[in-house]
Order: C-alpha cells, then sequence, then structure tokens
C-alpha cells in the first residue's frame, strides 16, 4: 500500500484523481432502481461485472447508456420485477439488486447468484 510521508511546514495543496472501484459501483448500479429518474456516475470501472449489470438493468426496463466518461442509468422505465435467470447466473454481485427491487416494487423474483 502506498503513503505519503509528508514532513511539515509546507502548505499542502493539488489534486488527485481516484479511479472508480467495482465494489462500490455495483451497489450503487443498484441502488438507482430507488429514485424512479436518471442518474450520472462518473469514473465507472470498465469491467466485465459492470457490463453485467448494466445487462440486468436493461432487462428490467431501464435504459443505460456507458461512455468512457459516465454511467447514465434512467430508471423512470422499470418494467419488470424478474431478473433473468442468465444474468443473475453471471455475479454475486447481482444479489445487490434486491433491497432496491423491495424498495421500488414490493416484489422481485431472482434466482440464485452466480460467479
Amino acid at each position: 500500500m502506498s503513503k505519503f510521508l509528508i514532513r511539515g511546514g509546507n502548505e499542502l495543496n493539488g489534486e488527485i484523481r481516484i479511479g472508480g472501484a467495482k465494489n462500490a459501483v455495483l451497489p450503487i448500479l443498484a441502488a438507482t432502481l430507488m429514485n424512479g429518474g436518471e442518474n450520472i456516475l462518473f469514473d465507472c470501472p470498465n469491467l466485465s461485472d459492470v457490463h453485467s449489470m448494466i445487462q440486468i438493468l436493461k432487462a428490467i426496463g431501464c435504459k443505460v447508456t456507458f461512455d468512457k466518461y459516465a454511467l447514465r442509468v434512467d430508471s423512470s422505465t422499470l418494467s419488470s420485477h424478474e431478473i433473468p435467470e442468465n444474468l443473475v447466473r453471471e455475479m454475486r454481485s447481482s444479489i445487490f439488486l434486491m433491497g432496491p427491487m423491495l424498495a421500488r416494487c414490493g416484489k422481485i423474483k431472482i434466482s440464485y447468484p452466480g460467479g
């Protein structure tokens, strides 16, 4: 793990760019279902699990666009409480959808997660 060693007497300033992390973005993507509107996430990692979650969101009716700058999720078009089994089996993180779907729809149909 990197560290910064600071020897006193000088004012600190500057910027550090922090990249997105898969373990943070997957629960956030699931949470986008709760507000019923547009959500914009920046610096999302371009990983297979992120793309799998995007496919799930699209399968249940959300509009999703992902470019190199932003991931946009519009959950106002959510149309199903049934998560396709073939997509759920791709990753364990699909379980994160249970809470937001129950909060938004009052029910969910989901199989055991894979991954």
